[in-house]
């Protein structure tokens, strides 16, 4: 299997946690915004919240020039036209442009500038020493963070059994704390994506690069139902481990993304 390799000494960070953050927070409220009448029994249990949602729902709606104030009217998009109203493009998986490199990501829509939140890598998040080894045989998804932390975002086979009991195992009442939908054809959080961008080559360069980022204990808990990862043990006290890919330049429409990361093949 291949595995990214950081030197210890290397750092990660192409933008601050605080863009990351910022940007994840603007994508996912605009997912929820979107899919307001499905989050009903969230938003029952969160007045204060709701109110401020409802804020939120009504200058949309003015800005879509919907003039009904019932948020049921509203016009529902789908989870990629809100990443382009929200961020200014569209990826999606489709065909590599490498031979025999399988599935790649490709910006099918817009502009994404140098410095950019592009995609996420999902999947279940293994700490040193937990047991991963049946999950890792034949897989190639599996990401490997400067701190020995492992993502395994395979959405086949054991992984994925792993992945939904973790996830179902950490909902909350209606409180989901993770996204299941990158296991599937329909994508929740349009972003998922990540585990299928492909390594540069000599012809390809590099256009985007992995960054590691924690996600903090005052992350909004409705919009966590966004996140598609989870953690592996259940006892754990820690921060949700997220990977994300930052673009080195800037992209055009009908580009695909090329990562730049060290491997090295047990």
């Amino acid at each position: 299997r291949t595995l990214r390799y950081v030197p210890e000494s290397s750092q990660d960070k192409i933008i601050s946690d605080e863009d990351v953050f910022e940007t994840l927070l603007k994508v996912f409220t605009a997912l929820f915004i979107n899919d307001f009448s499905r989050q009903a029994h969230i938003l029952a249990l969160l007045p204060e919240i709701k109110c401020k949602y409802l804020e939120l729902l009504t200058v949309e709606q003015k800005r879509s020039k919907v003039n009904s104030c019932n948020h049921q009217s509203q016009h529902v998009f789908s989870p990629e036209e809100v990443l382009f109203n929200t961020l200014g493009f569209n990826i999606t998986r489709d065909q590599s442009s490498l031979v025999s490199a399988g599935t790649g990501v490709f910006v099918t829509k817009g502009f994404v500038p140098k410095g950019t939140v592009v995609s996420m890598y999902p999947g279940t998040v293994y700490r040193k020493h937990e047991p991963i080894f049946f999950q890792s045989l034949g897989n190639p998804f599996i990401f490997r963070c400067i701190d020995g932390i492992l993502i395994d975002g395979n959405d086949k086979g054991l992984s994925r059994s792993v992945y939904r009991s973790c996830s179902r195992r950490d909902q909350l009442g209606p409180f989901q704390m993770s996204d299941e939908s990158w296991l599937t054809a329909a994508l929740q959080n349009p972003l998922a994506v990540g585990q299928y961008v492909n390594n540069c080559s000599h012809e390809k360069a590099a256009n985007v690069c992995y960054q590691e980022f924690d996600v903090p204990g005052y992350f909004p808990v409705e919009l966590k139902q966004y996140l598609p990862n989870v953690i592996y043990s259940h006892d754990i006290e820690s921060h949700l481990r997220c990977v994300v890919l930052v673009t080195l330049r800037d992209i055009k429409q009908g580009e695909e993304l090329f990562s730049n990361y060290y491997t090295v093949v047990n």
